[in-house]
């Protein structure tokens, strides 16, 4: 099966449709995926549900997608680092879910190994817990009973990433700070595409580098990648 595509427009041709439901990887401006959402903004396709960590800035990342309007509802957990992102929220025109960084990465996580639901602590006694199921379970000091809450897997109709490397099967390898949220990210879509800095031929990367196996991966292409730094932080010239 053919996985290797020649840009991000071939690569997401057909899999696009408005209202559709994505799963993104990256963490601030670290592996995120901004030649396949370059892509989606360029395709012109509309209310969009978005599962990220972040939006990205204001004109880069999903922050494209949201000065389009095409965006219409963000599940997250940081949006500090984008305006746009919050004067939608604070004006009513975009829906937010907010999610613990933690959470969000076990949702995808979860909707990956075809887990419906799970529980955690994380959220009980807060905004998070409204309106979701709560069980106690007996995990605290010597079997006392502790309130949980349940949380659902993340299934998405399209999972977009960015990863370091690739074979021509989709074995990935991602670098460091990329690999939290894209590895969950692209487990939890029906399909998965990935943009990568580097594809290199099948049987030369060594196994036990490999992060995610090939078998989610659907699509891939090469590109060249911006690599902003999200807030630059530098000490004052010492005097000579």
């Amino acid at each position: 099966m053919k996985k290797v595509y020649s840009s991000a427009a071939e690569a997401l041709d057909g899999l696009l449709h408005d209202g559709m439901f994505i799963a993104a990887g990256g963490f601030g401006l670290c592996g995120i995926p901004e030649l396949l959402l370059q892509a989606i903004k360029d395709a012109g396709t509309k209310d969009l549900t978005f599962a990220s960590n972040n939006a990205g800035v204001d004109d880069f990342g999903i922050g494209i997608l949201l000065q389009t309007r095409q965006v219409k509802k963000m599940i997250s957990s940081y949006v500090g680092e984008n305006a746009e992102f919050m004067r939608q929220y604070l004006s009513g025109e975009l829906e937010l879910e907010f999610n613990p960084q933690g959470t969000l990465a076990e949702r995808m996580r979860a909707g990956g190994a075809g887990i419906p639901g799970f529980f955690t602590k994380t959220g009980v006694g807060t905004v998070i817990a409204e309106g979701k199921m709560e069980k106690q379970f007996p995990t605290g000091p010597d079997g006392a009973m502790e309130d949980y809450i349940m949380e659902e897997g993340i299934f998405a109709d399209l999972a977009i990433v960015k990863a370091w490397k690739a074979d021509e099967t989709g074995n990935l390898v991602f670098r460091k700070t990329a690999r939290n949220f894209n590895a969950p990210a692209a487990t939890c879509g029906k399909v998965c595409v990935v943009e990568v800095e580097e594809i290199v031929p099948t049987g030369s990367l060594d196994p036990d580098t490999i992060h995610l196996p090939g078998i989610y991966v659907h699509r891939i292409i090469q590109g060249q990648h911006e690599k902003r730094i999200e807030q630059r932080t530098v000490r004052k010239r010492e005097e000579a």
